[in-house]
């Protein structure tokens, strides 16, 4: 194979797969490294609702696994592997797989995604997908008229339970300090919601549940005096205590506090010319499918655009 490319996206998942689409149909020759979970985060869901163009719902398994086929009719290469580093200061970049292969490319993709940070309990894996979610917004659906739980204290914790107030018949927030982090005016709505229960100085211990979630067991007062076990019965366990993008191995692209990776007001530039970010690796706001399938397609055309203004 040669592994000398114009474009080299690296990463998969909607992002990566919609910026290989349009680089090929750009007319650039384009490589895409799927890293270490094929398809990225949505193979680990269930059915998605939300992406348009499916008005029954799709299996995140299945809609990634078209758009990966997708990609690949249109022309765009896929190698399996995990890109350990890039040569950003060569010209062209050169990409490292953990396979030991390299890829030479003109213009470089990041679409790497962000994990969602978990509490670390054997249940979270056991139950996700089957009660337990990283995110309101794309499974809260699933929970309308039921009891649900959302573990943190900050603003995005107060925002999942106001989101899952409007459908759920009771939410819980599970919260190990005794005070919410989350702003005054977040707070405020949190507090003045009759949906909305919080749960002060309580931790989760462990999930109950066979082939759906029933419950959460939960410690108040740990440590202290007057510490108690208590069951809490639930259908949903939703984590909000933040995501972790995934650019520990780009050390020379720029990030804001939290690691995302900035990109221009206008485009999905980064600080380096010639490479690109896309999908949740730089975005700490909306991260959906659908705002990283279009951010895909922005890298592209800005890495064609870029491509053609350099003469490459």
């Amino acid at each position: 194979m040669d592994n000398k490319t114009e474009i080299c996206i690296v990463g998969s998942g909607p992002a990566g797969y919609t910026a290989a689409i349009y680089g090929v149909r750009a007319g650039r020759k384009t490589i895409l490294v799927d890293g270490p979970v094929q398809g990225g985060q949505l193979t680990q869901t269930t059915v998605i609702e939300n992406f348009p163009g499916f008005p029954e719902g799709r299996e995140g398994f299945d809609l990634m696994d078209d758009m990966r086929a997708q990609a690949e009719r249109v022309g765009a290469t896929m190698m399996t592997g995990e890109v350990t580093g890039i040569d950003f200061d060569k010209r062209p970049f050169v990409v490292h797989i953990d396979s030991g292969e390299t890829i030479e490319a003109q213009a470089v993709i990041i679409a790497t995604g962000a994990t969602a940070k978990y509490l670390g309990l054997p249940d979270e894996k056991r139950l996700a997908g089957k009660g337990v979610s990283a995110c309101a917004t794309c499974d809260g659906f699933f929970f309308k008229g039921k009891d649900v739980a959302v573990v943190g204290g900050g603003d995005t914790a107060a925002e999942e339970a106001l989101y899952l107030a409007g459908l759920a018949n009771k939410v819980y927030m599970i919260v190990r300090r005794d005070v919410l982090r989350a702003s005054e005016a977040m707070c405020k709505r949190v507090f003045d919601n009759p949906k909305i229960t919080v749960l002060f100085k309580h931790q989760t211990v462990s999930l109950e549940g066979e082939d759906k979630l029933e419950a959460a067991m939960l410690v108040t007062n740990k440590g202290e005096e007057g510490e108690t076990m208590v069951r809490v019965p639930i259908s949903g366990f939703f984590l909000a205590i933040g995501h972790k993008p995934n650019t520990e191995v780009f050390p020379e692209i720029e990030t804001d506090g939290e690691g995302y990776i900035k990109t221009s007001g206008k485009g999905q530039t980064t600080n380096i010319e010639g490479v690109f970010a896309a999908g949740d690796v730089c975005d700490p706001t909306y991260r959906q499918a659908i705002t990283a399938a279009a951010s895909g397609c922005r890298a592209a055309i800005d890495a064609d655009r870029y491509l053609r203004a350099t003469g490459r």
